[in-house]
């Protein structure tokens, strides 16, 4: 198990940037990180939001999106390879499953090189932003 708490700024209160702890068992972190359920809806819409980077590296079931990324895996059934907790292990720190991954640790500030001056010292998305595309990519099944 690991305790911890990605690196850069974000659209949400100074408050709120503060990282809650979480714990890593095995290749998951099975509890969410905030206490109300993500909402499946805003994850889409972070997800196809090309500043929050996910389409431009992953494709999926976004007809909406006319280009979309080939770098990493389709987004289309996530949700029946990989448990919520494994989901969410992915989007708080990739590489702690891969070192030598190219998909950034959303939900992790420390450890960082690389780091733009204004993103330094704070997560790329917020907890509620992790839940609730967590909540839309396990809600993806084939």
């Amino acid at each position: 198990m690991w305790l911890a708490g990605v690196g850069l700024a974000a659209p949400w209160p100074a408050a709120a940037q503060a990282l809650r702890p979480y714990a890593v068992t095995g290749d998951a972190i099975l509890e969410p990180l905030t206490t109300a359920r993500g909402d499946a809806g805003r994850g889409r819409a972070l997800v196809v939001e090309r500043s929050s980077t996910c389409i431009l590296c992953h494709s999926g079931p976004f007809p909406e999106q006319k280009f979309q990324g080939d770098l990493a895996p389709d987004l289309t059934g996530s949700g029946s390879r990989a448990s919520e907790g494994q989901i969410r292990l992915r989007l708080v720190d990739a590489s702690r499953l891969n070192a030598a991954t190219i998909m950034p640790s959303y939900y992790r500030i420390d450890g960082l090189s690389r780091v733009s001056t204004p993103w330094r010292g704070k997560p790329i998305l917020s907890a509620e932003q992790i839940e609730d595309i967590v909540a839309y990519l396990v809600s993806l099944r084939e």
